[in-house]
């Protein structure tokens, strides 16, 4: 049921949110990466707007140095807008607007800089009846360097046709971020860059996609590109042929996708170029062009002769193109089928173009009513096909270039533009006197407007056709900004514009207008301009505040002042006067006290109620004043005053045309003063376990009809001094327990007592040596003044020190200090031992603490006398191992250390005794152990890291091997030497000891 709820009102929320229309500012989704030195736009638009179709944009950028500062960049609105940085850059449209429509704008920063990172923010000024939506919105645009690099050698290539030609193009990166590339080939015909031809391109996507004329070529395997390596880019072209003729060059485009998963290329790099020619097969095909006349004027008739000459050319097929300035105006196929571009067909059909094959060889292309457009120089291109319908040229040749000469025809119109008052305050009327002279000849007006220094295009304000035809432009439409514009023809050369209501300053500026001139069919066009001044309504507007006293006692009246001053007559244009107001402390923002309206209603705020039957309001002159009766605390804080004015001829509706508020003046209501006196002595209370005890707060003198609260505060006797609430008697007493009081266990113990007008008691339960401690009391002083409780003063006690005092009886725990080191990721173990003898009817509990430089003393856990084991963060517990081996041993073990660990460690033990069969039990006596102050080692690291960290030990591994083979083989050397030489004095010996054996025989001894 709660869901269905839920749902029900979050429809009803939508369907109210999308019948008020609310305002929403987007932006280009970030964060944005792009390349130094490259054209940047960034795209903002609003909608659900209401006011004007078009909306007003300012760009500011919040750099990376002082993120919370913003710096102004450009606006549509105001030219002194840009901070001094920018200034310079957008005077020179290095950074600028662009209007893409009404409610939409691309900022356009040309050469994108290092300093251009940081967060950009777009903000529509508000247009509409109030404020309700999103107003700004902010993305992210990082710089980043330029990496990508494009190479290749350049070459002049001289090529049979039907040889292969193969080019080789190195393309890196080395761009951190994730980024595609691509890698084309293109053609340039001829010496100019008019004209450029894709050939094949590997795309980001890496799909292969050739060029429109190279589709066919790239199916057969004629045009191929091939990656090698990471770097290299191969391209291949079979079977050149005439029309590959050219330069040859490659592109390669570095692409990053943005977070609206869009791709943009952010950098492009060409390489030099390779000048291909094609030498054709034994072809011969010449082409000529000549004009009947080539110097003509405006209307005149061109007519162009194209002549082929070629062996056997009956037999032959030719294609014929005419071009001007080398871009294609008509085709003729082989079978003499007449192909125009689009804006040429268009004249065709009315007559007043046409080409045809005359015969095959001379081909005519007629131009009837030449004008401007028609200069130029032309060019008659023929190719030779080998049958009609194929694609492929044999051969194609182009012949030399004819200049044609179109000459206007001069008009002799003269033209004036004035205004009849150069200078006025927004809200007056504009009056524009527009002459034409010197011509009989129909005539249409044009009006534009220029805003002062406005870098955009200039602005359509109204139309006069020829036949009287009126139209405004679309910022001009509404009549209920600027009143019904009026566009007159007052004679037959003389045209009146009047805008009846200027809006603001952006309605200055240049003013032109442009005449058009019609006669037999053509037309000339003229404009002249003048420039206009419209002051804004804010020019001199001032407010200043003022009271003669800003301290006043409760109970006493004081008067505001706010004084108006302008650069025109207050008078005579609708003024609202405002009073807002900040309490005291100040809150976030002025509440609005009252609005006085221009015809005298006022409108009440609801935020401070009241004021309303206090307040007296009064104006005379320029002067309007604020005056407060009986003034009481809620009357302290802030005051301004905030004028509005409307224009002269506007009704006061919607927003003013400009807005000033005042200088804040502060005003402080002075409170009775507080007497109270509390009692500050110091003091002791011995307590024994299981005993109540009560703390005493005494007042020692106050104001006979004070009212008083009283909060009680706990301050520990460990390293931890943070004072603890315990709780609070508000003066209607109402109880509030403190966090760490907060559970009925507690609040049952510790009770709050007013025992007279003037002595408060906090009782202490059943206490227990964790109730040790210092304690005091906060009182403070209420009064009833009027309207409300106020808090007068305060006052603190002194401490009351309650020990508890345990029976005549020790426990001994060892109380030598240690220090250890234990290697993370080890096991560790903290000992607790308990020394001596104890009773056999007594129960003992022990909790460990663990200190740290940088916090206080915390437990970790604690093993009640009952057996439990208490953990006060659920996350030691799986860290944390109590082990008692024996009676009086509670030793803390650690598993597995962490950096975290290190610190100081030690026990407390206590031992309980059961006051009688049946009681509970109490603690009889409490012992702490010495310390042991832990340091954690960082883990070992691998032995490759450890040999790769130290480069002794890593070039003694390296080269011991090295030398340990060159002894080895000097080892093998010695004994091989040493074993040829024994065998040597071998054989020399056996030579003498040889015998001769036989009669007569010789034998050396």
């Amino acid at each position: 049921m709660g869901l269905a709820w839920c749902l029900a009102a979050a429809f009803l929320l939508l369907l109210l949110g999308l019948s008020t229309g609310q305002r929403v500012v987007t932006v280009q989704k970030g964060p944005l990466y792009r390349v130094k030195g490259s054209h940047v736009m960034l795209w903002c638009k609003v909608s659900g707007y209401q006011g004007p179709a078009e909306q007003n944009f300012q760009w500011s950028i919040y750099l990376p140095s002082a993120p919370e500062r913003e710096v102004q960049i450009v606006s549509t609105i105001d030219p002194s807008f840009p901070y001094a940085i920018y200034t310079q850059r957008v005077r020179s449209r290095g950074i600028y607007v662009e209007r893409v429509q009404g409610d939409a704008v691309l900022l356009h920063i040309t050469e994108l800089q290092d300093r251009d990172a940081g967060v950009y923010e777009c903000h529509t000024p508000n247009t509409d009846e109030r404020y309700f939506g999103s107003y700004s919105a902010k993305t992210n645009l990082s710089v980043i360097a330029d990496t990508l690099s494009a190479s290749m050698v350049p070459q002049v290539l001289t090529r049979a046709e039907g040889e292969a030609v193969e080019l080789t193009c190195e393309v890196s990166k080395s761009t951190t971020q994730h980024t595609h590339l691509s890698v084309g080939w293109y053609r340039l015909q001829g010496a100019g860059e008019s004209h450029v031809e894709e050939v094949l391109t590997l795309s980001k996507d890496f799909v292969l996609r050739p060029g429109p004329s190279y589709a066919q070529r790239f199916l057969v395997g004629d045009v191929r590109l091939n990656k090698v390596g990471n770097t290299t880019y191969k391209f291949f072209l079979g079977g050149v042929q005439p029309s590959d003729r050219g330069q040859l060059y490659c592109e390669a485009a570095e692409w990053i996708e943005d977070p609206d998963e869009t791709w943009k290329d952010i950098s492009r790099k060409q390489t030099g170029r390779t000048s291909l020619a094609v030498m054709s097969q034994g072809r011969d095909l010449s082409v000529d062009i000549a004009a009947a006349e080539s110097s003509l004027s405006e209307g005149d008739t061109l007519q162009l002769n194209c002549v082929v000459g070629a062996q056997k050319s009956s037999s032959r097929h030719f294609q014929v193109l005419w071009l001007l300035n080398r871009v294609e105006v008509a085709r003729v196929d082989p079978h003499g089928v007449l192909i125009l571009e689009e804006e040429y067909e268009e004249r065709a059909k009315l007559g007043k173009l046409r080409a045809f094959k005359q015969s095959n060889t001379v081909y005519v292309l007629t131009i009837y009513e030449v004008g401007l457009k028609d200069n130029g120089i032309y060019h008659c291109s023929v190719s030779e096909v080998k049958a009609p319908g194929d694609f492929h040229s044999i051969q194609t040749n182009l012949s030399s270039g004819i200049q044609v000469a179109v000459k206007p025809i001069e008009s002799r119109t003269r033209l004036s533009v004035s205004a009849s008052t150069p200078q006025v305050v927004a809200g007056d009327a504009l009056t524009f006197l527009c002459e034409v002279q010197g011509t009989t000849n129909p005539v249409s007006v044009r009006w534009w407007h220029l805003p002062p220094q406005h870098l955009g295009p200039r602005v359509l304000v109204a139309t006069m056709e020829q036949d009287g035809t009126l139209s405004l432009g679309s910022v001009y439409r509404d009549g209920g900004t600027r009143g019904s514009l009026r566009l007159e023809k007052a004679s037959s050369g003389t045209f009146t514009l009047v805008i009846p209501n200027t809006l603001d300053e952006s309605d200055g500026g240049q003013y032109g207008c442009e005449v058009t001139e019609w006669s037999r069919g053509q037309s000339w066009t003229k404009e002249r301009e003048t420039a206009v001044t419209v002051s804004s309504m804010a020019l001199g507007l001032h407010a200043t505040l003022r009271s003669r006293i800003v301290t006043v006692r409760y109970g006493q009246s004081f008067e505001l002042d706010c004084q108006v001053s302008a650069g025109y007559a207050l008078e005579k244009v609708p003024v609202s006067v405002g009073w807002l107001f900040q309490p005291s402390p100040p809150t976030s923002h002025y509440h609005k006290l009252v609005q006085v309206l221009p015809n005298g209603t006022m409108n009440w705020g609801t935020a401070q109620p009241h004021f309303q039957g206090k307040a007296q309001l009064m104006k005379a002159a320029a002067s309007f004043r604020l005056h407060i009766h009986n003034s009481v605390a809620a009357n302290e804080g802030t005051y301004q005053c905030e004028v509005e004015v409307w224009r002269r001829n506007a009704l006061p509706q919607g927003q003013p045309a400009a807005t000033t508020r005042s200088n804040a003046v502060g005003i402080k209501v002075v409170l009775p003063e507080s007497k109270l006196q509390v009692a500050t002595k110091e003091s002791t209370v011995e307590i024994v376990g299981g005993a109540d005890t009560t703390i005493e707060c005494r007042i020692m003198f106050t104001q006979n009809n004070s009212q008083f609260a009283v909060t009680w505060y706990l301050v520990r006797s460990s390293a931890d001094a943070t004072p603890l609430q315990i709780v609070r008697a508000d003066y209607s007493s109402v109880l509030e327990y403190g966090s760490e009081f907060s559970l009925p266990a507690q609040k049952s113990r510790f009770l709050s007592q007013r025992v007279s007008s003037n002595v408060f008691w906090l009782q202490i339960l059943s206490a227990d040596s964790s109730d040790e401690g210092r304690y005091y009391c906060v009182v403070e002083e209420w009064l009833w003044l009027v309207d409300g409780w106020y808090k007068l003063g305060e006052g603190t006690s002194g401490r009351t020190t309650l020990e508890f005092k345990l029976p005549e009886h020790e426990l001994q725990l060892e109380k030598t200090n240690h220090s250890i080191s234990v290697r993370e990721g080890k096991e560790m173990t903290l000992h607790c031992l308990l020394q001596g003898a104890r009773l056999p009817t007594t129960r003992l509990s022990a909790t460990w603490f663990r200190g740290e430089e940088s916090s206080h003393v915390r437990p970790l856990l604690t093993f009640h006398h009952d057996g439990t084991i208490k953990y006060p963060q659920d996350s030691l517990a799986g860290r944390l191992h109590l082990r008692c081996p024996a009676t009086g041993d509670f030793s803390l073990m650690l598993p597995s250390v962490e950096e975290s660990d290190a610190g100081v460690y030690f026990c407390e033990v206590q031992e309980w005794q059961q006051q009688s069969e049946g009681k509970s039990w109490a603690p009889r006596a409490l012992a702490r152990s010495g310390y042991t102050q832990l340091t954690t080692i960082p883990p070992e690291p691998p032995v490759l890291s450890m040999i790769c960290s130290s480069p002794p030990l890593l070039n003694f591994i390296l080269y011991l091997p090295l030398v340990l083979i060159l002894l080895l083989a000097l080892g093998v050397f010695c004994w091989y030497f040493k074993f040829r030489k024994n065998n040597r004095g071998n054989i020399t010996g056996e030579d003498q000891l040889m015998e001769l054996q036989g009669t007569g025989g010789v034998k050396k001894t």
